[in-house]
């Protein structure tokens, strides 16, 4: 037991460490394509930082006032981070408001320096070296802040909309001012960068909001146990035998959101490391999918820390048909479709 409990400790150690060097890389990437590109060439970066450089510009053209970029940044990502620690995820909204900070601290120590004059050069190298950082990031369950979370907070009060819907709409709502308030050209270069940015996410980590995750294992109870432990997700397990060796597995077919992803691939290398895993991009789902905050209401009524529907997460159904699976000491498995209330 001592070993295993230093073990696990040793690995959360490696984990957190691992999570804020890649915080590190990200910020100064951001800020380096900024300082370095972006801000030379008044081309605007994605999110609040990208509101940071509009507000700077108008501040010092309007009102002859200089306020540094970096502090803006920080302060216009304070009231989202309360947002996020609240109301999406405590360790995404720490890791996210930890590349912030050291967003902040690299645009302010970084001088502003133009390495090129032609803005065509500066649109699509400042997107591409943001978008390394940011990719880098999403890939370990880490986001730069701002929009993303304001974006994944809007999607789960609207379930029907994906986040990609909010992006462009705040990004929007920057690159429009931009162009009102100085030249069209300035606009349209951010959206040049814009375009290279997310294609090089895409390529360095899936932007797709729902991912289908495929597990050919020899480790199925174990796994099946993590998965409704970690994720409170629904799964399909179907046996199957190896096509050469005729060996018995079983395959394991679940559903995630992408946020989930870095987590899910940690899960799986600790309980079977030689299990085959294939992720596949999913446009659409019909039927029950549970967001992280149904799951969080979830784990709430699991541990006995819901006496009522918690914010109205769960329909009643649900609600009562989890309260009751907690309640029972018999072993049961979790539903796959959503009861109804005379079930």
């Amino acid at each position: 037991m001592e070993k295993e409990e230093s073990e696990m400790k040793i690995s959360y150690i490696e984990d957190l460490g691992k999570k804020l060097a890649i915080s590190l890389c990200a910020a100064f990437l951001c800020a380096l394509s900024m300082n370095l590109l972006l801000i030379p060439a008044h081309v605007y970066a994605a999110g609040i930082n990208g509101a940071a450089q509009l507000v700077a510009d108008v501040l010092r053209d309007a009102l002859n006032v200089r306020f540094p970029i970096g502090l803006l940044v920080l302060l216009m990502n304070l009231p989202i981070a309360w947002l996020g620690w609240c109301k999406v995820g405590k360790s995404f909204t720490f890791f996210s408001f930890v590349t912030v900070i050291l967003t902040s601290f690299f645009l302010t120590v970084i001088p502003v320096y133009p390495l090129s004059r032609d803005l065509l050069l500066n649109s699509i190298f400042g997107g591409l070296i943001s978008a390394i950082g940011v990719g880098i990031a999403l890939k370990f369950g880490i986001s730069t802040g701002g929009l993303d979370i304001i974006a994944i907070y809007m999607t789960r009060r609207n379930r029907n909309a994906s986040s990609g819907k909010y992006f462009l709409i705040l990004n929007g709502i920057i690159i429009i001012l931009a162009g009102a308030i100085y030249e069209w050209q300035f606009a349209l270069y951010t959206l040049i960068s814009r375009f290279v940015n997310s294609y090089v996410i895409d390529l360095i980590h899936t932007k797709y909001q729902k991912l289908t995750v495929i597990i050919v294992t020899r480790r199925k109870e174990e796994l099946v146990a993590a998965i409704r432990d970690q994720f409170d997700r629904g799964m399909t397990v179907i046996p199957c035998f190896g096509g050469f060796t005729g060996t018995p597995r079983d395959t394991i077919m679940v559903v995630i959101s992408h946020y989930e992803l870095y987590q899910m691939e940690q899960m799986i290398k600790k309980i079977d490391p030689s299990a085959f895993t294939n992720i596949l991009e999913t446009n659409k789902i019909i039927g029950l999918f549970h967001t992280e905050e149904q799951q969080r209401a979830i784990q709430k009524i699991k541990h006995g820390q819901a006496a009522n529907n918690p914010s109205h997460a769960l329909s009643d159904a649900d609600f009562k048909y989890f309260k009751t699976l907690f309640e029972s000491k018999t072993e049961q498995k979790f539903s796959d479709h959503t009861p109804t209330p005379d079930e």
